[in-house]
């Protein structure tokens, strides 16, 4: 996303205006390639590993849905992102179609998932660490391996976090203009490890020998939602981001957003089968299954695996690359930080101090929010194990919105252009929102609360907003974002009532897998009818597309 920062850095004046307008310079191979190297951040270092021992070799098939679930919701985007390419579209567009309420929610749970995913990379970077500094100890936390932070970790985290603001605030361009060398680091690094393991040990006996699906359907779908699986997949909207700077929209960013998902799907299958061929039939067998499956150092599972087969370079390569890869995407996810909240800011759903930028044109406000909700993400997440069920739970649950508002601007503005038009009617959107929904229930009820808690929190920041006279517009619009409240709440008593993870994490285990896929289908079909019967009038919308378009045209590039 940093090349998308960098884009929009190099603007040109619309002729006879003052308005900025982006150049239409890049093309189907850089709006790709800025794509996958996004998706690739740190869930590949722990991905294989995790998946593993959630489900087993049948993590291959982790990977596969995961991947189809993603880009089923990556597809609505697509269509919104060419009608409407403005920064922060994840919380604007829900602002057209729905209004305050609904882009407040939407937008308070991008920003509590943006803000956590600069904490995990600090802790991925700290874990593979531990091989030089006693950053992170070994824990058991409901049946998986943990590492978390210790003491020296948490300090070390702290200057990391500080590290990302000051580079924000001195030379975040100089770091754009190197983004596409460090993309090329990340792809030529995981290429390299993939066919290394093919090539140095492949026991195709271990796919079978402890059981294909050791946990059955329920550690496949627990290993989409918590081992690292959706996370890896979460850039792909940085085609999205970038649909207002390419030339041909409506052929480059369905390619873009589709190609990246299907590449790195392919590599990370690849990476999941070579990692499982790899391993040494006796340490599989010491273990004594897949969920208990441990290595020496395997706080560093990859590179762990690397020495063990003899690969010592591969090992060091792979301990830059885990300095390298979640440096480079918590220091992006810093600058997204301070953008979002800038953006809600000028949705006028959160204080308009937060609009406030340096000489630099840098939102320090909001630079130094993040920081500190980073800094607090620490606590309850001590561990990247820990968090990335949390982050992951979170960005799904704000692309969500994505396919109602999809739903609703096809009535609202039917003769709007539509570089990309999505075909399928209402089937895709549909499918992604359900799909939206399992993934945050099989995150589990430990996340699900924690999730639900931050939403409750963003109301009570809303109520405040609107009791200090901070809310820009006249009204919530509750009518027509009345949904978002029985879709959260459906969603809390779904998975209290659910078997994910497991009942020794405070929920009641009452639920099959067929059945709690069936409720969260009603659940889905019922707020997906909700809100397109709700959403506000042709007029209130258009208004709102007018003010967003204008509002995205003057900000600082």
């Amino acid at each position: 996303m940093t090349a998308a920062q960098d884009s929009q850095a190099s603007t040109d004046t619309k002729p006879g205006t003052d308005e900025p307008h982006l150049k239409r310079h890049v093309g189907v191979v850089g709006l790709l390639f800025a794509s996958v190297g996004s998706i690739i951040g740190s869930g590949w270092l722990f991905g294989a590993l995790n998946a593993s021992q959630q489900a087993g070799p049948a993590a291959i098939i982790s990977w596969a849905l995961g991947g189809v679930m993603i880009l089923l919701i990556a597809l609505t985007y697509a269509e919104l992102g060419t009608m409407f390419p403005v920064s922060g579209g994840v919380v604007r567009f829900p602002h057209m179609a729905f209004g305050h309420l609904a882009s407040f929610t939407s937008g308070w749970i991008t920003y509590v998932a943006i803000a956590t995913t600069a904490p995990i990379e600090v802790e991925a970077a700290l874990q593979y660490g531990t091989k030089y500094a006693h950053f992170t100890d070994a824990h058991t936390v409901g049946g998986q391996p943990v590492h978390t932070l210790t003491t020296l970790g948490f300090a070390t985290a702290v200057v990391l976090m500080a590290l990302f603001v000051g580079i924000n605030y001195y030379g975040v361009r100089w770091f754009a203009r190197i983004n596409n060398a460090l993309v090329g680091w990340k792809l030529f690094i995981i290429l390299v490890v993939i066919v290394s393991f093919f090539a140095t040990a492949f026991h195709g006996h271990n796919f079978s020998s402890h059981g294909f699906a050791p946990s059955g359907v329920h550690g496949v779908f627990t290993a989409i939602a918590t081992s690292g699986i959706v996370f890896s997949y979460l850039g792909f909207r940085q085609g999205i981001e970038l649909a207002g700077e390419t030339d041909n929209p409506k052929r480059n960013v369905p390619i873009a957003v589709v190609g990246s998902v299907l590449i790195t799907g392919v590599i990370y299958i690849l990476l999941q089968v070579a990692f499982i061929g790899s391993l040494n039939p006796a340490t599989l067998a010491h273990s004594g299954s897949w969920s208990k499956l441990a290595f020496t150092n395997d706080f560093g599972p990859l590179a762990a695996l690397a020495t063990a087969l003899g690969l010592g370079w591969l090992a060091v390569l792979l301990y830059i690359d885990a300095i390298v890869s979640p440096g480079d995407t918590g220091l992006i996810y810093t600058t997204i930080t301070s953008r979002i909240s800038f953006a809600m800011a000028r949705n006028g759903n959160a204080p308009r101090i937060l609009e406030r930028t340096n000489e630099n044109g840098v939102p320090m406000i909001g630079l130094g929010l993040a920081f500190v909700i980073g800094l607090v993400a620490f606590l309850p997440f001590p561990s990247w194990q820990q968090l990335v069920g949390f982050i992951t739970s979170a960005t799904v649950l704000s692309f969500a919105s994505g396919p109602l508002v999809h739903a609703a601007l096809r009535s609202q503005v039917p003769d709007h252009e539509r570089p990309f038009r999505l075909p399928g009617g209402h089937l895709i959107p549909v499918l992604a929102f359900w799909g939206s929904n399992m993934i945050v229930y099989w995150s589990g009820w430990t996340t699900v609360w924690k999730l639900m808690v931050a939403v409750l929190l963003g109301f009570v920041l809303l109520a405040a907003f609107v009791a200090s006279g901070q809310l820009k517009g006249k009204s919530l619009d509750v009518r027509a974002g009345l949904w978002v409240l029985p879709w959260l709440a459906g969603l809390t008593v779904i998975s209290y009532v659910g078997n994910y993870p497991e009942p020794t994490a405070g929920n009641l285990n009452n639920l099959s897998f067929g059945l709690s896929t069936g409720l969260l289908f009603l659940l889905s079909i019922g707020i997906y009818l909700l809100a397109y019967r709700n959403r506000l009038s042709p007029e209130e919308t258009q208004a709102y597309i007018d003010e967003s378009l204008t509002e995205a045209s003057v900000e600082p590039a």
